[in-house]
């Protein structure tokens, strides 16, 4: 096929992909004006500034200033080159791809990654066979026997063992390594090199077990020691081919065993799973030594209509499975647990027990959320005190749920269960002033405000900030951010704040209209730059006067917000016979709306 039919074979990959869908599966998103925000997952941060625009299909991060279309975006998150990134969401959307040779920088990068896949391999097939040949295993083959992993499930998994050190484990893969697969071995993290030192084996006398993507590729290990030391298990650490948050033990051996029935169940380690294999259960799947992660449960989104957690019943167990509940209601998964009696592991249980009695544990796993509470009620108790305590520790699992038709249903839910009204425990769980701002002031869900919807205050401050950039820190200890959320000014907002926390104190309208990206926003503010209405206050009236008007207003506004919630306090604090409570609420309300009183009638002139 010629380069025309190639761009345009990409141009509908393009049209077809939903930057907003694709995205969404790895950045909890939510709607903002007529964009999407989120939390950039290209670096950390606790305010939002990643947004997706679905109008133009690109997303920009205003921190970390990624930015770029759904192919950069594939690209960055999953390490895939373009050629890569294309053919995965051609076969996504069903377009058919000609063939076209590669640039030299592609094929270079191509290579690598192919390199790494196979180094990988090649040591996976080296640890295999020391594990089935060698005599200085034979240890780490008893040790198998001992913890019932037959043969056939070391073949199907590629179990290995990594030499001790007394038997050649400094240096045992190596030494069978050629110079340039040494260089990347220790990219790959098998190899480790320090000062004065021509680097060694970093898995050493530990039975191995490969990690496998979703295309079979071996990404990393996870090694188990076999003898003393620390730390009992050791992963690969990242590298370009391998993150552990993305990846599941087990997942690419039991994918096709979950998809049928739907269910996946998710255990706390690789032996723990090894274990239930070699006793012919096939839907279970492992971390990779570190806490459960939303992309781990994404892996399983598309596979699995039910994902339950078989963890211990001890309180490392307890916390863990506490822990995941934000995250399953976050992915609007339906989750479920299932604790072991203690001290039972999964391998001891099936050990003691044999498989059948575990499934039918794992048929009366309870629901995620009504496990937290009940973990809520045992630790707290029912009483008032008790109550108040669980009700604030659920603040956090209530806000987790993506929707407010969810928050509306577990509120009621858990309010019916601690006998309160549902509509206080909302109050109380998830505040006024936490709900979206535009959907307060509009009345209804999801209704942005672009520049035509803008109208009064809400109108005036955007004008000015744009006109007036310098003074942004004055209006943000103000809190406008609160203000502008969920209308065009939002964005604004987090580009000023962008700026200013790169020490860019002086800020001139030119500068913001230059950093901010295209769209709705970059077009609001090129029209009140270049707008020159002698009849316009804001060109007219001094700024500085603007300034205070805004500030009385904000202040005004925040005030108002305040009192509302301390009133819906008070009515909460009076069902519950909660009287100290109650009269710290109303000392507080009375001051509040002295002060109310006291900011002065004046406004912004509109």
């Amino acid at each position: 096929m010629s380069s025309d039919s190639w761009e345009e074979a990409k141009e509908l990959v393009k049209a077809r992909a939903d930057i907003v869908d694709i995205i969404r599966e790895h950045v909890d998103l939510k709607r903002s004006g007529f964009r999407y925000l989120g939390l950039c997952p290209f670096h950390h941060e606790k305010t939002p500034s990643f947004t997706v625009h679905p109008d133009q299909q690109f997303y920009h991060c205003f921190g970390c200033k990624a930015s770029g279309d759904v192919f950069s975006f594939m690209m960055e998150f999953h390490h895939l080159d373009f050629p890569e990134s294309l053919k995965v969401l051609a076969q996504r959307y069903q377009v058919e791809l000609p063939e076209k040779s590669r640039s030299p920088r592609q094929r270079e990068q191509d290579e690598r990654r192919k390199q790494m896949y196979a180094l990988n391999d090649k040591a996976a097939d080296l640890y295999h066979c020391y594990l089935l040949e060698d005599r200085g295993a034979e240890a780490a083959r008893r040790y198998l026997q001992r913890r019932n992993i037959p043969e056939s499930v070391q073949q199907r998994y590629r179990l290995g063992y990594a030499p001790a050190v007394q038997r050649g484990g400094w240096n045992f893969l190596s030494a069978q390594l050629s110079e340039a697969e040494r260089q990347l071995a220790v990219e790959l993290g098998l190899q480790v090199v320090r000062e004065k030192s021509s680097g060694y084996d970093r898995f050493r006398d530990r039975i191995m077990c490969p990690i496998y993507d979703s295309r079979g590729r071996v990404c990393g290990f996870g090694g188990r020691i076999l003898g003393d030391g620390e730390p009992k298990y050791l992963n690969s650490p990242e590298s370009p081919i391998y993150s552990k948050s993305r990846l599941l033990f087990g997942l690419y051996q039991q994918r096709e065993a979950i998809r049928k029935q739907r269910r996946a169940v998710l255990v706390e380690g690789n032996f723990d799973l090894l274990a239930l294999v070699a006793r012919g259960f096939e839907l279970g799947v492992a971390p990779l030594g570190t806490a459960l992660t939303r992309e781990q449960l994404r892996l399983l989104k598309p596979l699995a209509d039910e994902i339950v957690l078989l963890f211990d019943g001890d309180q490392a167990g307890l916390k863990a499975a506490e822990r995941s509940v934000p995250l399953f209601l976050a992915e609007q998964l339906s989750g479920l647990v299932a604790l072991l009696p203690p001290p039972h592991d999964p391998d001891t249980f099936v050990t003691q027990f044999g498989i059948e009695p575990l499934a039918e544990l794992i048929e009366r796993a309870g629901p995620l959320p009504e496990f937290a509470l009940a973990q809520l009620v045992d630790r707290y108790g029912e009483t008032l005190d008790g109550k108040f305590k669980i009700i604030e520790e659920l603040r956090s699992l209530v806000a987790a749920a993506p929707s407010p038709v969810q928050r509306d249903a577990m509120a009621k839910h858990f309010g019916d269960r601690l006998n309160f009204d549902p509509e206080r425990l909302l109050a109380e769980v998830i505040p006024a002033d936490s709900r979206s701002s535009a959907e307060a002031r509009a009345g209804r869900s999801n209704v942005p405000l672009r520049k035509a919807d803008l109208t009064g205050a809400l109108k005036f401050i955007i004008t000015f900030m744009v006109r007036h950039p310098r003074y942004f820190s004055r209006l943000l200890e103000h809190r406008v951010d609160d203000v502008l959320a969920g209308t065009v000014g939002e964005t604004i907002c987090i580009q000023l704040k962008a700026l200013h926390e790169q020490g860019r104190d002086s800020i001139e309208p030119e500068e913001l209209f230059s950093e901010l990206p295209r769209g709705e926003e970059r077009a609001l503010v090129a029209s009140l730059l270049t707008e020159a209405s002698d009849s316009s206050p804001m060109l007219r009236d001094d700024p500085v006067q603007q300034l205070e008007d805004i500030l009385n207003w904000l202040d005004r506004e925040r005030m108002k917000k305040r009192s509302e919630i301390l009133m819906r306090g008070i009515k909460a604090a009076e069902m519950s016979g909660d009287f100290a409570k109650l009269n710290e609420l109303m000392q507080e309300k009375m001051e509040v709306d002295k002060d109310l009183k006291q900011v002065g009638i004046g406004g912004l002139r509109l």
